[in-house]
Order: C-alpha cells, then sequence, then structure tokens
C-alpha cells in the first residue's frame, strides 16, 4: 500500500489552525443544539473547546440561525468555527459575513454559476476557506446511474466537479471531505483522491450508528488513512455527546503515534 507524505498537502488557514502541509492533525466536532437556542450551543462549543477541540462545525438551517454566530463570537469564542450550509446561498454568504473561519457546502447543490460566484466573493473577500463535503448517501442522481451504488470512485468523482466549480471562479483555499458510512468506502475513496490531488482532506466514517459501533469504525476508517499518511483533519461522528467525540478523536491520534498526551 502507498504511503504518503502529509507535508505534501496545500495549506488552509481556518480562524489560526492551519490544515495540511504537514500542521498537526486537528481534530472537529459538530454541535448538536439547537442552533437558535444561542445559551445552549455558547456553553457546548466551549465545553468542546476545553475538551480540545480545534474546530468546531455548526450547523445553519436558516438566516437566522446566523446571528448565533455573531454572539458567539462577541462573547469571546475564540476556537475556530465553521457554519454548516445545505443549498441555500444566501446562507453561506450571511455566515461568511458574520465572522465565521470556514464554510462547508456542496456547490452543486446551491444553484447555478451565479450563486457560487456570490459564496466564493465573500470568502476571498473575508480570507475563508471552504469545505467541500460530499457524502455518500446524497452522491448526485447521474453519479449513482453511473456506478449502481457511491462507490469510492464516484465520491472522487463528486469532490472534483464541486472543485471545478470553485476553481473556475479562481477559488483554491479548499479542504475536501468524502464521508460515507462504509468504511472500505471512505478509505478507498481517501486513497484514490490523495492520488490523484493535493488539496488538504477532512476524514471520518459518518452515520457510524451506536457508540460502540461507531467507535469501532471511525478508529479503523480514519485509523487506516493515517497510517497510510492521509488525513489532515479529522471527526469521529457519534451519536452522543459531542465531547465524547473529541476523546474518541484524541485516542485514534495516539494509537497512531500521531499525538503524545498523558503518560
Amino acid at each position: 500500500m502507498a504511503s504518503f507524505d502529509r507535508r505534501n498537502t496545500r495549506a488552509v488557514n481556518v480562524g489560526g489552525v492551519v490544515i495540511g502541509a504537514g500542521s498537526p492533525i486537528s481534530i472537529q466536532s459538530m454541535t448538536n443544539t439547537d442552533t437558535h437556542d444561542i445559551d445552549a450551543t455558547y456553553d457546548q462549543v466551549m465545553r468542546l473547546s476545553e475538551a480540545g477541540c480545534d474546530i468546531v462545525r455548526i450547523t445553519a438551517p436558516d438566516l437566522e440561525s446566523v446571528k448565533t454566530f455573531e454572539v458567539l463570537i462577541s462573547r469571546g469564542v475564540r476556537t475556530p468555527l465553521v457554519a454548516d450550509i445545505h443549498f441555500n446561498h444566501e446562507i453561506a454568504v450571511a455566515a461568511a459575513e458574520s465572522g465565521v473561519s470556514k464554510i462547508r457546502i456542496n456547490p452543486g447543490n446551491i444553484g447555478g454559476e451565479d450563486r457560487v460566484k456570490a459564496v466564493v466573493d465573500i470568502c476571498k473577500e473575508k480570507k475563508i476557506p471552504i469545505r467541500i463535503g460530499v457524502n455518500g448517501g446524497s452522491l448526485d442522481k447521474k453519479l449513482l446511474e453511473k456506478y449502481g451504488h457511491p462507490t469510492a470512485e464516484a465520491l472522487v468523482e463528486s469532490a472534483f466537479e464541486h472543485l471545478e466549480l470553485l476553481e473556475k471562479q479562481g477559488f483554491y483555499d479548499t479542504c475536501v471531505s468524502m464521508k460515507s458510512s462504509t468504511v472500505p468506502t471512505m478509505v478507498a475513496a481517501a486513497r484514490l483522491f490523495r492520488s490523484k490531488c493535493d488539496y488538504p482532506l477532512h476524514i471520518g466514517v459518518t452515520e457510524t450508528g451506536p457508540v460502540k459501533q461507531g467507535l469501532m469504525k471511525s478508529a479503523m476508517g480514519i485509523g487506516a488513512l493515517l497510517l497510510d499518511g492521509i488525513g489532515d483533519t479529522i471527526r469521529v461522528s457519534l451519536t452522543d455527546d459531542p465531547i465524547e467525540e473529541v476523546y474518541a478523536a484524541k485516542d485514534i491520534l495516539k494509537a497512531a503515534g500521531l499525538r503524545k498526551e498523558g503518560v
């Protein structure tokens, strides 16, 4: 199996946390509070930060929810915040203006080129990177017809299609994730992508199920890639308190010899 050098990926700066180019592998998690509940979201972000989470993603389901990012930043949250956007480019633009450190979108599902350009323009102005999120459970129909099911090749082709939309607008400050609930597919997709491209990779297994199963699948998938020299930032997805995701990520990094904490 080929081994890769993390120093050979591009660097993406997320609010002071550098992803890629051989930087320490950062740990991410995602809040599970109602984003409109500002106090609950703030409390969870602070707990995640104290647990050692380097970057926190928060869903932004509507324009009203963007206010939460503004309030959290005004309250002194220093951990970089990522706005998770689906379909609506106006929310992405508003989130970028609110002061978040990264935008997570699928450029292919937010509308035409003019909408992609609107998001790219504000991200360029604010120096905010974009994470392209490809998920095996929501691939484009044409790719499913072409490959029959969410294969590693389908995930990689989807990622390149999204990258092309951003590159067409002259945007290259991008991180990529290709997630699947099937560990071999997720691992194969990351290996294939890394063999073809130097954008930094966010790795993780999605829809992992109950906690015990989720820990096992995440350790196998993330661990296999880390030992290959693949992966610049990680998230362990668990149906549990997101604090547990941070602890699990630390354990995986320590097991892979990439962090030295404790005795």
